[in-house]
């Protein structure tokens, strides 16, 4: 199983917490579509021998594309790759693009999957983040997308300042009406150069406390699967049979092709990273040069990056794989760092797989870079 992720790098405005790749600017979206295409064209050895299973279409806004542009991309991976019989082609979206008319339009073309970027139900939250929609037009988009589109994922935040226990399970409450069968949340982080930590450093606005965010947290996992929602990652929350395969094709270490700016890649053995800027992009891309940088991965790199993956998952880290893939030294001294967690109560170890208890989800990054293997002998 592989997947191509495709990213579309413009907003229609720029929410104050993101520090995504991404132009407000629309003056080069034909030129950047075009080149995706050929980007698209370029990299086809790259899964020669591939079954290309998802298409994902991330960024930025990919909904602020025409549906004909979208057409085209998935039409170029057709005709370059060999595509699964019913891939899971999923389309991030805005609910001030999804009007009643687009949701039907896009009912029709083979996006099947719509991750929608709700964040909060509540006014002054979409203000303070700059939300391009508000409150309304956010139920509106779902009431009319749960008509046509089966599979859905929606956004959500949590330990935004000034938000209580009471308000985000209302903004749980609210999601789940609509009968959405997958839910991806994730808590307010406030990143380097981004408006969030100028207004925050400034004193406009609240720090967000890790607290609030801790007990946001734990009510979310509570509240989900109690409603039949399996937390079969970290920030993802899906029905049997939603889970997003895009995203766990990452999490399982799939091989996946990222096309676009600033868009990531994977093969097993190396990682590559496209040029995060829409100009040199171009202009690299027109000049037939794939503005692609890669690194081989280390055996400590790989070990820990299935350390931080596995353990964010249902799916934990299994001791055999460690064994097998990176031999005795590894599994001893994973057995050895891991062995205070699970006094702790923070990890369990169960048929051999190592993963995070209901006390230690919330710490899991933390507690995987303890774990990480840092002698990069090689």
């Amino acid at each position: 199983m592989s997947g191509i992720y495709i990213h579309i790098p413009f907003c229609k405005q720029a929410c104050h917490y993101c520090d995504f790749h991404f132009s407000t600017s629309m003056k080069k979206k034909e030129d950047m579509v075009s080149a995706i295409a050929k980007e698209i064209q370029m990299r086809k050895s790259e899964f020669k021998n591939e079954t290309v299973e998802t298409i994902y279409f991330g960024g930025g806004t990919p909904s602020v594309l025409e549906n004909s542009e979208l057409q085209f991309l998935i039409d170029t991976v057709y005709k370059n790759y060999k595509v699964a019989d019913i891939p899971e082609i999923t389309l991030e979206a805005n609910p001030d693009d999804l009007s009643s008319e687009r949701i039907l339009e896009l009912s029709k073309s083979p996006i099947n999957r719509l991750s929608i970027g709700i964040q909060s139900f509540y006014e002054d939250d979409l203000k303070m983040m700059n939300r391009a929609h508000n409150s309304a037009e956010a139920k509106r988009c779902l009431e009319y997308a749960t008509k046509y589109f089966d599979n859905i994922s929606l956004d959500l935040i949590y330990g935004i300042p000034g938000m209580s226990d009471e308000m985000w399970k209302q903004n749980i409450e609210t999601a789940l009406s609509f009968g959405i069968p997958h839910i991806s949340s994730y808590a307010l982080t406030v990143e380097p150069k981004t408006a969030l930590k100028k207004l925050i450093d400034t004193g406009k606005i609240a720090a967000p406390q890790d607290e609030v965010a801790s007990n946001h947290f734990m009510i979310l996992v509570e509240m989900l699967q109690k409603n039949d929602f399996i937390h079969y990652e970290l920030s993802n929350f899906g029905k049997e049979n939603y889970f997003s395969k895009n995203n766990s094709a990452y999490w399982l270490g799939k091989k996946y092709i990222g096309i676009g700016p600033s868009a990531h890649s994977y093969d097993g053995e190396k990682r590559g990273w496209n040029v995060a800027n829409n100009s040199l992009y171009l202009k690299s891309i027109q000049e037939n040069i794939l503005p692609l940088e890669t690194e081989i991965l280390s055996k400590s790199d790989r070990y820990n990056e299935y350390i931080m993956t596995g353990l964010r998952t249902i799916w934990g880290v299994s001791l055999e794989r460690i064994e097998k893939e990176f031999g005795e030294d590894y599994l001893n001294y994973l057995k050895k760092q891991s062995q205070k967690f699970v006094n702790d109560d923070l990890l369990s170890i169960q048929n051999n797989i190592l993963k995070p208890t209901a006390k230690g989800k919330f710490l899991t990054d933390g507690i995987a870079s303890d774990l990480f293997y840092l002698n990069l002998e090689e």
